[in-house]
């Protein structure tokens, strides 16, 4: 094992694999992968079902099928990994940054790094967050966990479902557990629209005949050794339960799916500056967080809804990380803040040097509510570039914009460029 690489990657999912492909394609020599399951793939490896690659690979793939893609290009490039492999540290210096891991074959050991891509994706929040009263019965289970059982254990969680949280996860397992011959009684959701992408509400509700509860959550568990049910109540516009509408539902097995939280533990061990509203990593154009040489892709960064823009995301930042380490790029000079305006919640990136740009820059966000019949406005400064009419806007599905360097180049005095949802007049 090489102790010193140019580029070290942390996590061997669908970022990690697509940020390592692009930096070796880029240029960069000494690339090292850590992953501290058993094997490359991360969590596309339990996502058995279709769906993916429409936007990468133009064809329609598993889970599996679509993580082996970049598996096969990582051992065809000849790209080093270590599976089983965690990352316990990470310190920088201007120069390098030490990377301290463990495993059973070398105990702990440190690895300098030029630069640091950080593709960790992110964890399920778990019961203890949401604070629902009840004993700790057998049969709770957040979905991602119930999707391995199932999917690669070849377990079943149980025969009586109620699926708390209408998050794109939770969507999926309500199907599978349908198709495994379990009976799932309803899927709850606290806010009064899905967290979803709307063609999972469709194939994976509507089709099965599952119900969808807007604006309903779980306010008690019953059960002291194995969930004998829940009951669960509607809820107001501040998200609290309404007295008179509890109904109990008879079930063995409760899943949540409320919300993704992108794991960033050794990125704040690291001093890298967090994005309150993501929870993820502050990034300019390159994917390049506060702390200068370590980059972020994937879910780690912001939750994605697809895994194509994970991975044409991670691709950029393996590209720069690899321009990073050779020492290839242009000064900053020109930096320009993203702002937030009118209903959306967030941009990646939160910076750019237009100089760093090649043609285009992407900027993704999503909106914090349901809006229909609205324009997608971009300000420069106070000046109107780009207004396009939206009949609809989902929480659930990440949107992007793209912006021209030629526009940019057009205001020499751009201080701020402003993503914001208005309404017409």
């Amino acid at each position: 094992m090489d102790k010193r690489v140019d580029i070290l990657i942390v996590g061997g999912g669908p970022a990690g694999l697509a940020a390592a492909v692009a930096a070796k394609k880029s240029g960069a020599d000494r690339i090292l992968i850590l992953e501290r399951d058993e094997e490359l793939g991360g969590i596309l490896n339990q996502c058995i079902h279709n769906g993916f690659g429409l936007h990468t690979f133009k064809e329609e793939l598993t889970g599996p099928e679509y993580a082996s893609r970049y598996i096969w290009q990582v051992e065809e490039l000849g790209i080093p990994y270590l599976l089983q492999t965690i990352v316990i540290d990470i310190s920088a210096s201007e120069a390098v940054k030490l990377v301290t891991a463990i495993n059973k074959e070398n105990g702990i050991f440190t690895i300098e790094a030029k630069a640091v891509v950080l593709a960790m994706g992110c964890r399920e929040r778990s019961r203890g967050a949401l604070n629902i009263p009840g004993y700790r019965p057998a049969g709770i289970y957040s979905a991602g966990t119930a999707q391995r059982y199932v999917n690669m254990e070849g377990r079943m969680p149980g025969k009586e479902v109620v699926v708390l949280g209408s998050g794109d996860i939770g969507l999926i397992m309500a199907r599978r557990m349908t198709l495994e011959g379990a009976k799932v009684k309803m899927v709850a959701e606290l806010m009064p629209y899905s967290g979803g992408l709307k063609r999972n509400i469709v194939q994976c509700l509507e089709d099965y005949g599952i119900p969808l509860k807007l604006s309903h959550t779980v306010i008690d568990i019953d059960g002291r050794e194995r969930v004998k049910g829940v009951t669960v109540a509607e809820a107001d516009e501040n998200r609290k339960p309404i007295p008179g509408t509890e109904e109990y539902i008879s079930c063995d097995t409760l899943l949540l799916s409320c919300g993704l939280i992108p794991e960033n533990e050794l990125s704040v061990g690291l001093g890298v500056s967090l994005n309150p509203v993501t929870a993820g990593p502050v990034v300019n154009e390159s994917l390049e967080t506060s702390v200068e040489g370590v980059f972020a892709c994937g879910n780690v960064l912001h939750v994605h809804d697809l895994v194509d823009y994970v991975s044409e995301e991670a691709c950029s930042a393996g590209e720069h990380a690899a321009a990073y380490a050779r020492g290839g790029r242009p000064a900053e000079e020109h930096k320009v803040t993203l702002k937030c305006a009118g209903g959306v919640r967030y941009t990646v990136p939160s910076l750019i040097c237009v100089e760093r740009i090649d043609k285009e820059q992407v900027v993704r966000f999503r909106v914090g509510s349901v809006y229909k019949d609205v324009f997608l406005t971009v300000y420069y400064n106070n000046t109107v570039v780009i207004k396009q009419k939206k009949r609809v806007l989902l929480p659930g599905e990440m949107e992007q914009i793209k912006l021209k360097k030629v526009e940019m180049e057009k205001f020499p005095d751009l201080k701020t460029i402003t993503v914001a949802i208005e309404r017409e007049g």
